[in-house]
């Protein structure tokens, strides 16, 4: 897994769906406006308290739908928070994760194989988008990183992103 930020997808073969993570694309906003409001009872969060998953929203890009064989499949996570002050959210590859899966399979994670504790805390501010870099190796990963890993076949695959209780929309790619 190879992680960068920020920087926007650079494919080397540019594919139908290329052009919405190039440059000058639009990244998913945080236009909408938390619906509970705080009770009587409860405690207002404060500036670099941990985010709310209710003021959180998780979005995910493929940068093609098409890969043809050697060309490594990228996608654009992203997560935007809309509480009206900053406040803290863990996108370490454990939780801020995306899994490609095929039917009823698991097939990959940004959580498998993670050396080190895996978190990064970041502060975000209300509409600023955190944005990761994915990049796909092709192979099937799981729970003993130990043993050889086999590529991924050709043929339909989906992903999602995953933080805490949040789940991103589905995009669906395919692998040549």
């Amino acid at each position: 897994m190879v992680v960068s930020l920020p920087s926007p997808l650079a494919s080397k073969s540019p594919g139908p769906s290329s052009a919405a993570l190039l440059p000058g694309s639009r990244l998913p906003s945080a236009s909408a406006t938390p619906s509970s409001r705080a009770s009587a009872g409860s405690r207002t969060r404060g500036a670099g308290d941990p985010c709310d998953a209710k003021d959180l929203v998780v979005a995910l890009q493929a940068g093609q739908d098409y890969y043809n064989r050697g060309v490594t499949p990228n996608f654009l996570l992203t997560i935007v928070s809309t509480a009206r002050v900053a406040c803290t959210v863990d996108v370490g590859p454990r939780a801020l994760e995306m899994r490609v899966t095929s039917g009823s399979d698991r097939v990959w994670s940004t959580a498998d194989c993670v050396s080190g504790p895996g978190v990064d805390t970041q502060t975000l501010q209300r509409g600023v988008p955190y944005v990761r870099t994915i990049q796909w190796d092709r192979r099937l990963s799981g729970s003993d990183c130990s043993s050889r890993r086999s590529s991924a076949a050709a043929g339909t695959y989906v992903a999602s992103a995953y933080a805490g209780p949040l789940r991103s929309p589905k995009v669906v790619f395919h692998l040549r």
